[in-house]
């Protein structure tokens, strides 16, 4: 994603700074090969209101810390999300879309009627609006992004069904 298209200047500031750490990040890991991420080691960030996130939206265990809520100045939110391993979104689709900034460890990104792809530190996600889709941890991995997620009005995501166990393992298992 290009940080110079985004309008509003604040989001842009903020997306911008974490594409340099994320390009940062991947730089370190190429250049040593020998180097593991432990995620449980990696110091937190924006880890304040750690609500875990509901049974109505999620499988398996997922932690959101709001970053930064819609306001009269922000027709967006911003949110820290933490996957254990296997936890994972309900499908569901944004109005005007929703950018993931991934900042640790490894998950899948699925589209309806596509094969998920893999995603982990550095990866950017820019989905599009009304488009179905799920995200979340690997079978092996904690999983933690940063989500920003445009509104209409007062709607920012609509919920659909939880993906199944047998559509979890069937997207991860084409990887």
């Amino acid at each position: 994603m290009n940080c110079t298209i985004i309008k509003n200047e604040k989001l842009k500031i903020l997306v911008c700074i974490l594409q340099l750490k994320a390009q940062e990040s991947k730089k370190t890991l190429k250049n040593n090969s020998t180097m593991t991420e432990d995620i449980n080691q990696i110091d937190p960030v924006f880890t304040n209101n750690k609500v875990q996130g509901s049974a109505e939206y999620f499988t398996g265990t997922v932690w959101i810390s709001p970053v930064l809520s819609k306001d009269k100045n922000n027709d967006f939110s911003i949110g820290n999300v933490m996957f254990e391993p296997q936890a994972r979104t309900h499908w569901h689709t944004h109005p005007r879309g929703q950018v993931l900034l991934i900042l640790a460890g490894k998950g899948f990104y699925q589209e309806e009627g596509k094969p998920a792809r893999p995603i982990s530190k550095g990866d950017i996600v820019n989905i599009p609006a009304h488009v179905n889709h799920w995200h979340g941890a690997a079978p092996d991995s904690k999983f933690v992004h940063i989500a920003i997620t445009n509104y209409v009005e007062v709607v920012n995501v609509v919920w659909g069904k939880p993906v199944t166990d047998e559509e979890y393992k069937a997207a991860i298992k084409e990887q």
